[in-house]
């Protein structure tokens, strides 16, 4: 069966203002609205459109995290993924990680073709794509604004500071996206209803054989320096004067 599997963050969503906890241990995330990745979203919404072309079989979404992950598991499969995987974990997981645990679950599951984005808003490491492309050995597009399916290649337009590059690779892969590639589509009552019976797995990174090892370690979160209020000056004279007032000329 052809089958494109899709990985998933759960993240505070995007509209939220985040909030620094008093002791800088963290992120408040308690009674805070938390959603699907908007690139991941975006992912989805791009394989269910292979899928609908009739250039997949099968889509799969799989994410790492707490229990509470199901949540935006059941909100994928509304919106039309055939399955859902979960692994679950309590604490937070590095993105070689991560990697190791597609990597183990590409080992079952055998997909032509793997989609994430191209971050995640919470961290922004921007390096799990890559890095599962690494373990699996097989070649990798990133930052995709643009997706072709034929004759088994994938053939990916990707935004680069010149401009805009196409790469033609061999499948199985591993694509990341970006913003511009879709717009992810609505989810509807009736879709959230029949997502309810649609299959949901929960695993272990044990099952998986992938240990949990942290290689980093965050000491201190600190909210961004508050930014002063701005001041309209009439001429570049006294746009240059309040500059030099202010030390930065």
């Amino acid at each position: 069966m052809k089958r494109i599997l899709v990985g998933i963050k759960r993240v505070v969503d995007y509209n939220v203002r985040i909030r620094v906890k008093p002791d800088g241990s963290g992120v408040l995330t308690e009674g805070v609205k938390m959603s699907v990745n908007p690139f991941d979203e975006i992912a989805l919404e791009e394989a269910l459109r292979i899928k609908e072309r009739g250039a997949a079989e099968e889509v799969i979404v799989l994410t790492v995290g707490p229990a509470d992950c199901q949540t935006q598991l059941r909100t994928c499969l509304a919106m039309g993924a055939d399955r859902a995987l979960h692994v679950q974990s309590d604490t937070a997981l590095e993105p070689l990680v991560t990697a190791r645990v597609l990597r183990a679950l590409i080992e079952r599951e055998q997909p032509f073709l793997v989609l994430l984005g191209k971050q995640a808003i919470d961290d922004d490491n921007g390096q799990t794509g890559q890095m599962l492309a690494a373990l699996w050995d097989r070649p990798q597009a990133t930052f995709a604004s643009k997706l072709d399916i034929a004759d088994g290649k994938a053939r990916v337009t990707r935004e680069i500071d010149a401009g805009l590059e196409t790469l033609e690779v061999d499948l199985p892969a591993v694509v990341t996206v970006d913003l511009r590639l879709n717009e992810p589509r609505y989810v509807k009552l009736p879709d959230i209803m029949k997502a309810k019976k649609k299959p949901l797995e929960t695993l272990t990174l044990e099952s998986l054989g992938v240990v949990a090892r942290a290689q980093l370690k965050t000491l201190h979160f600190e909210p961004p320096a508050q930014r002063h209020k701005g001041v309209r000056v009439k001429d570049a004279a006294e746009l240059v004067a309040a500059l030099k007032q202010k030390g930065l000329l």
